[in-house]
């Protein structure tokens, strides 16, 4: 399943929702681990346990607008395996700067794509059309704001 595909069932919309939690959950953990790897770089720290503290948040609300879906999910490792293959969220840069760059263009990428297939779709789902739009821009945004925090700070250094 990709967001390219027609989106036509609350099940389609479901599983496009899971993909994004993981996406969230890979941004999180790393981030987390370069808080670790900076530790004498205050404001770069400061801003990856900011970006995971967000991931979280981005995490919760996608779990809410799941939950409100008449469906029943996929099996986390299932969607685990297709984030990797799709997004290659498992690959590893040198520059901690550089990886959350990649990490934060890609959420973003993966909304705004999500965004358009909901918005190209002429399906009813279950969860309110404005809701889950107003929900995944406000993530599309902050996934923006955080590539352009990113560059500023590769910017700085």
């Amino acid at each position: 399943m990709s967001v390219g595909e027609s989106l036509d069932s609350d099940h389609q919309l479901a599983r496009l929702l899971q993909i994004g939690i993981v996406l969230e959950e890979v941004v999180e953990a790393r981030a987390s681990k370069h808080v670790e790897a900076v530790v004498g770089e205050t404001a770069v720290a400061e801003y990856m346990q900011a970006a995971a503290e967000e991931s979280a948040r981005h995490r919760d609300k996608l779990e809410d607008l799941i939950a409100d879906l008449d469906v029943e999910t996929v099996p986390f490792e299932q969607i685990k395996r297709l984030v990797e293959a799709t997004y290659e969220a498992d690959s590893d840069f040198d520059d901690v700067l550089y990886d959350q760059l990649c990490n934060e263009e890609t959420a973003y990428k993966f909304y705004e794509d999500l965004i358009a297939a909901i918005e190209a779709s002429e399906t009813e789902f279950t969860v309110s059309r404005d809701r889950l739009l107003s929900v995944l821009e406000e993530i599309r945004e902050e996934e923006a704001e955080g590539v352009e925090a990113v560059t500023r700070l590769m910017e700085e250094q």
